[in-house]
């Protein structure tokens, strides 16, 4: 499984790359709203920081101006993956982009009919929202499943991005479905080193260490 931050904070993830354990980065609107920076100077920071595939969200909502603002974005960087969101113009300017050899991240998606449509168009990535499921009263990692399933019955080529993850178990399920990739938080990557036997171990053998001679 291919393991994604979801930031648009440099910190965050010049750290997270230190630890060589993310192969790409998601962002949207909203995260690089917190940063308080300019959209073109974040992501290229974090092209210069990750070598892997970064989402970049468009804002415009019909399929002409997604189109043009995905092709602006393409041309940043190689690396770089426009994301779109998961409505009739998204997917039918998804189609123009791939065409194009254009690689994009579907997002907002919420349902298994709107990830095959996704798929159908030649989406690159589709994310499923399963914390956002789950908060309506839905079950996410089943939506994930249903995706790899549908996916695999057909050999699609879209890979499952697996996003809105909340916690380790998350993550853990979604491996075990044989997700693709996830994207998560920076907070819930350090939720995934935690364990208190790894601390109760770690403080015994420091312990034990300064009973060595010399």
């Amino acid at each position: 499984m291919k393991i994604f931050i979801d930031s648009a904070d440099i910190g965050e993830i010049r750290e997270a790359a230190e630890m060589g354990v993310i192969d790409g980065v998601t962002t949207n609107p909203s995260l690089v709203a917190k940063t308080g920076r300019k959209f073109e100077e974040v992501l290229q920071d974090i092209c210069d920081v990750v070598d892997g595939p970064i989402s970049a969200e468009v804002i415009a909502t019909d399929a002409e101006g997604i189109v043009a603002e995905g092709k602006k974005l393409a041309a940043m960087h190689p690396n770089i993956v426009v994301k779109v969101p998961l409505i009739a113009d998204g997917i039918k300017a998804v189609r123009a982009l791939s065409q194009e050899g254009i690689k994009t991240n579907v997002t907002l998606c919420f349902s298994a009919p709107q990830g095959l449509l996704a798929a159908k168009a030649g989406a690159t990535y589709i994310s499923p929202f399963l914390g956002r499921v789950d908060d309506i009263g839905g079950d996410g990692l089943e939506l994930v499943a249903q995706l790899v399933t549908i996916y695999g019955n057909y050999d699609f080529d879209t890979e499952v991005l697996a996003a809105s993850i909340r916690h380790p178990v998350h993550l853990v399920r979604c491996a075990e479905m044989g997700a693709d990739v996830a994207t998560i938080p920076h907070k819930v990557i350090l939720q995934l080193l935690k364990h208190p036997l790894t601390d109760i171990g770690l403080e015994r053998f420091l312990e034990d260490a300064k009973k060595i001679p010399g």
